[in-house]
């Protein structure tokens, strides 16, 4: 029974697999007939995707059927739930049914306990392509030596730290580099002398605006904000990505002002997965109180109010760092 579960935010990678397991299961003479691709958002795509998968293929190959944004494992309907648990044991060995989505699998539902039940006795798989991140260094360099894995290509270990400086967690961007790399160093292992040839340098992110806001340095916080707007980086999302690390910080400043010491406490009302990233906050806002962090917080709530009012992003930045700082 074989049904596939893939989920995680790393897109690019969730794609490669669905593209890989297409390939090592259809024949290509006769995937008009056998492989479908449907829309969990649609009731009834989703249900069109059990009735396919119980069809035995047509002509060469086994049946592939692809449910992106499949809802079996996030927010299931009740009639669907049933639906599923009728249909587990009458998919065919020669058919796969992949239940794609970007969130992780709620454990609450019993169509999550009645599919990963079928992958602790070996009848189902289950992905899971999460990406690290920002700030999480070690797992943006574990990012890029799994996609090269992933695209059969070797690497030198230091151009892959170069490779995850410059293009952090963009996954997509990533295997497009890869691949440039790959054509340019020909048979050889990529080096730190290629990624630098080819990729150039360190890409701005996020978390650096932040740090330069933190430093009192709001016009290099702007021109850090104009190179992520120019590589098309959404507005909104560099101000919550802000407005996380900003609050991280103000928590850890007003924990430690009350005396706290449990780093794992800290973490806990702070939202931080990471305990160990504590240290490295504690580092950051040495010496500064909490009314900056507020400060900060109140600035990008001008920034966002702009954004939301249609202002053109590169102002609501400008008039929200410089004029408010």
């Amino acid at each position: 029974m074989p049904i596939h579960l893939l989920w995680g935010d790393d897109e690019a990678a969730r794609t490669r697999a669905v593209d890989t397991l297409i390939r090592e299961h259809t024949d290509p003479a006769w995937q008009s007939i056998n492989l479908a691709r449907l829309d969990g958002n649609d009731t009834s795509q989703a249900t069109q995707a059990l009735e396919e998968a119980r069809t035995p293929p047509f002509g060469g190959g086994d049946r592939v059927v692809v449910l992106q944004r499949s809802p079996f494992c996030n927010q299931c309907p009740a009639e669907l739930a049933e639906q599923l648990e009728a249909s587990l044991a009458l998919i065919p060995d020669n058919c796969h049914l992949l239940l794609v989505n970007s969130g992780k699998p709620d454990g609450r539902l019993r169509t999550t306990k009645a599919l990963q039940k079928l992958v602790k006795a070996g009848e189902a798989k289950e992905q899971s392509f999460q990406l690290p991140a920002v700030w999480d260094g070690a797992g943006q360099v574990e990012l890029v030596q799994r996609t090269a894995r992933e695209l059969g290509l070797q690497l030198e270990p230091a151009a892959a730290e170069a490779l995850s400086e410059a293009i952090g967690s963009d996954s997509a961007r990533l295997a497009s580099e890869l691949e440039k790399l790959a054509l340019y160093v020909g048979a050889q292992a990529i080096t730190t002398a290629a990624v630098e040839a080819l990729v150039g340098s360190h890409a701005t992110n996020a978390l650096q605006v932040g740090d330069a806001l933190l430093a009192g340095k709001p016009a290099e916080a702007v021109a850090l904000v104009d190179a992520l707007l120019e590589a098309n980086e959404p507005a909104l999302r560099i101000v919550a990505t802000l407005c996380g690390q900003i609050r991280g910080w103000l928590w850890v400043s007003l924990l430690d002002q009350q005396g706290e010491s449990d780093v794992n406490a800290i973490a806990k009302a702070a939202g931080i997965g990471n305990p160990k990233r504590i240290y490295v906050m504690r580092k950051q806002i040495r010496g500064r109180q909490p009314a900056r962090f507020l400060a900060l917080l109140r600035q990008l709530l001008e920034v966002e109010a702009a954004l939301k009012r249609g202002s053109d992003p590169g102002d609501a930045f400008r008039d929200g760092f410089l004029l408010t700082s």
